[in-house]
């Protein structure tokens, strides 16, 4: 690779740190190739971006951005990254999941906007509800009170008819 291809490779890097809510350092040794390919598939429904990089490249891209100092130990062996928009649960849930499964793919650490987090602390960020549960959770009860108005006014309406209905059987009697 070449002085410009490694330029590149550092502004790509560095342009996903920027606009990356979260960011997620993994160790994927012993990883094959099928397992690689079915989790980017989940990764992809999710809108989570997996690379591999050379770790020195991104550490090249991490001083230029700067605030990711807790990753430089992390920078050894075989890491893959993952960097996510809003929706970071889900994607420490995948690889949460992943790990349970295989056990493989074994989270580093990960920074979710400036705080970091270490590789302990990957079954609390993925019991989190994420972005889309919160979201229907809010519909849901936002709509609780309008069902059971509708409830209501239908019961009414259902006694009504009940009672015209009685009325009219006795005055046919």
């Amino acid at each position: 690779m070449n002085k410009s291809e490694k330029t590149e490779f550092v502004s790509q890097i560095s342009g996903k740190l920027k606009e990356s809510t979260a960011v997620f350092l993994i160790d994927y040794h012993g990883v094959n190739v099928e397992d690689i390919n079915g989790i980017r598939g989940k990764f992809k429904e999710a809108d989570v971006t997996y690379k591999v990089y050379k770790n020195t490249l991104f550490k090249r891209a991490m001083d230029e951005v700067g605030g990711y100092d807790q990753f430089n130990p992390l920078l050894e062996g075989m890491t893959g990254f993952i960097f996510t928009g809003e929706n970071y649960v889900s994607a420490a849930k995948i690889v949460n999941d992943f790990f349970k499964d295989k056990k493989k793919f074994a989270l580093k650490g990960c920074y979710i906007e400036s705080d970091f987090f270490g590789s302990d602390q990957l079954e609390a960020i993925a019991s989190m509800p994420t972005k889309d549960e919160i979201m229907s959770g809010i519909v849901r009860a936002v709509a609780a009170p309008a069902t059971g108005i509708v409830g209501a006014i239908n019961a009414v309406m259902r006694d009504i008819v009940t009672l015209v209905d009685e009325i009219s059987k006795k005055k046919a009697a």
